[in-house]
């Protein structure tokens, strides 16, 4: 999601952080899981946990699939096919982005969330280049370990702080309250929380 655009409409983004850059324990309160308990470890690409505490998923159908156990995500398109029949407001996260080799997005994908509002699935090649391009555009997401999710719709995002996935802001003026997990990402500045600020 893209914060200038996704925040204006109440959108919140999905992108990764790497073992090393939330892994620790500090500061976590409930272990980063918003209570619930982690995900049997697992080297496949279902969203399942890889070890990092974060879901991993190998490819859009994989993030589709971990998406779907929190919140609908209906009719999976590439972004392509999806950018050719939608504009307006329905238009998803990462049209630009995803052809910007400083991103680090490998695939981009859109499904609907139950009310119709896109979510955008972004399969990550490289978690750091992702995280630069976030700082540098003062954009913020969603993240499991190699993937990002973008939802537009409330409800969406609402169900999404219910999974294993992080909140990825580099705001330096991010707080988190007294119980949730803050961590460093990957870039210095950013951090990681299971607090999703609006």
């Amino acid at each position: 999601m893209r914060i200038k655009r996704a925040l204006a409409i109440g959108a919140t983004l999905v992108a990764f952080t790497a073992v090393a850059g939330c892994g620790g324990d500090d500061d976590k309160g409930d272990g980063g899981t918003g209570g619930k308990s982690p995900a049997a470890s697992s080297s496949g690409g279902t969203g399942q946990d890889a070890g990092g505490g974060l879901p991993k998923a190998a490819d859009l159908a994989s993030i589709a699939y971990y998406v779907n156990k929190h919140t609908s995500c209906l009719d999976l398109k590439t972004g392509a096919d999806y950018d050719a029949n939608h504009d307006g407001d329905r238009t998803a996260w990462g049209a630009d982005e995803a052809s910007d080799p400083a991103w680090g997005i490998k695939e981009r994908g859109v499904c609907s969330d139950g009310a119709g509002d896109p979510l955008a699935l972004l399969s990550l090649a490289d978690m750091k280049k992702f995280q630069t391009a976030a700082k540098a555009n003062n954009e913020q997401f969603l993240v499991g370990q190699d993937f990002a999710v973008v939802p537009v719709g409330d409800q969406a995002i609402q169900e999404l702080q219910k999974s294993e996935l992080l909140f990825l802001t580099c705001d330096p003026d991010f707080s988190a309250p007294s119980g949730f997990q803050k961590s460093p990402g990957l870039v210095d500045g950013c951090v990681l929380s299971n607090y999703f600020s609006s």
